[in-house]
């Protein structure tokens, strides 16, 4: 990771997000999704996006968000563009207030032209929002001149969605859920990287790339409404992420996805009991289970894991990730698999002073 100071370089990344003294007129970010490995699911606070519980992920390195924030001092409203093309509505929404937020904190008044590139499919449980909401976040902190450290970034990430804060950094990531509400909520809940991490691998089975119904928004707070499971569930992750932090720090593959798994089949489990029931699982998803249970049974330590979504990606030792690609690949229906990495934290790269 760049630990060069932002103030001397045109590229920097969190390690040396430093505050800054001027604004840009524009500013382009690139950030990555992260697969949570201790799950975030269910809000405290909706206004501040603070969790019920704390969580833990690793930083892909595949699947990249670009995102260009330039200031336009003589537009009356801001324009959002994804993929080349005008945002639609819901994201819209979503972006317009994210900047609002920022030009209140930073005393700024202009607005700006959002275009981002995203390359993992939206909405279908790959954290699409993620790596979106922290490129936002770094391009439009830079643009407006917002002085920041690691830790603001990823605070002001989170009020986009939750688990950008966690893009803010590469590796393994702990999001802390912090302490009470309001502004003590807000100043404590906020991610930091891990020293360390195992030599692992992400193996991801693109199952379907269709939105899912409902929004992980919607069905995060049907969920802790109404599922029965939703309170035991929050109180063992609480235990997860304890072990899970221990598991890292060791480097024990095989921890981690025990680990992991049971975390996310909870999850599910807290879906599958809400009234009405929310499944995002697909029979092909269980296939993709069936043939994880099938590795381990063969020798290879592998585990599912699965955010809100039908797509499953597999926990291994870097060692086993083309043993788990071949089972993987016997599954003919399946769209894609993908192989993921420890990847880095949000890159900033700017130009004209304004």
């Amino acid at each position: 990771m760049n630990t060069g100071n932002a103030a001397d370089t045109d590229t920097f990344c969190p390690a040396s997000f430093s505050a800054t003294d001027h604004a840009d007129s524009e500013a382009n970010a690139v950030a990555y999704p992260n697969m949570a490995l201790v799950k975030y699911w269910g809000k405290r606070d909706e206004s501040l996006v603070l969790p019920v519980t704390g969580s833990l992920s690793m930083t892909l390195d595949i699947f990249p968000t670009t995102t260009r924030v330039s200031l336009e001092p003589q537009s009356s409203a801001d324009s959002v563009w994804f993929d080349g093309r005008p945002a639609p509505r819901h994201i819209r929404d979503r972006v317009e207030r994210f900047l609002a937020l920022v030009r209140e904190r930073a005393g700024r008044s202009e607005h700006a032209r959002v275009e981002t590139t995203n390359t993992v499919p939206t909405g279908t449980g790959l954290a699409s929002s993620a790596s979106g909401f922290a490129a936002l976040a770094a391009a439009a902190t830079h643009a407006y001149g917002l002085r920041s450290t690691p830790r603001d970034l990823s605070r002001l990430a989170r009020r986009g969605s939750g688990s950008a804060c966690r893009s803010i950094f590469g590796g393994f990531v702990i999001w802390h859920a912090g302490a009470g509400f309001g502004a003590d909520g807000d100043d404590t809940s906020y991610a930091e990287p891990l020293p360390a991490g195992p030599d692992a691998a992400l193996v991801i089975a693109i199952v379907d790339t269709a939105p899912k119904t409902p929004s992980s928004r919607t069905a995060m707070r049907q969920s802790m409404t109404t599922s029965p499971l939703y309170l035991p569930w929050a109180c063992a992750s609480r235990a997860d992420l304890l072990e899970m932090c221990v598991a890292v720090a060791d480097s024990d593959v095989a921890r981690v996805g025990r680990i992991a798994e049971g975390n996310a089949l909870g999850m599910h489990a807290v879906l599958l009991s809400a009234r009405p029931a929310i499944r995002y699982l697909s029979p092909l998803s269980l296939r993709v289970l069936d043939r994880v249970e099938q590795l381990r049974s063969a020798g290879v330590p592998a585990y599912a894991t699965i955010d809100a979504g039908p797509n499953v990606a597999v926990w291994c030792a870097r060692s086993d990730e083309q043993r788990v690609v071949a089972a993987l690949h016997e599954i003919e229906e399946l769209l894609s698999v993908r192989v993921a990495h420890p990847g880095p934290g949000v890159t900033v790269t700017s130009s004209g002073r304004s």
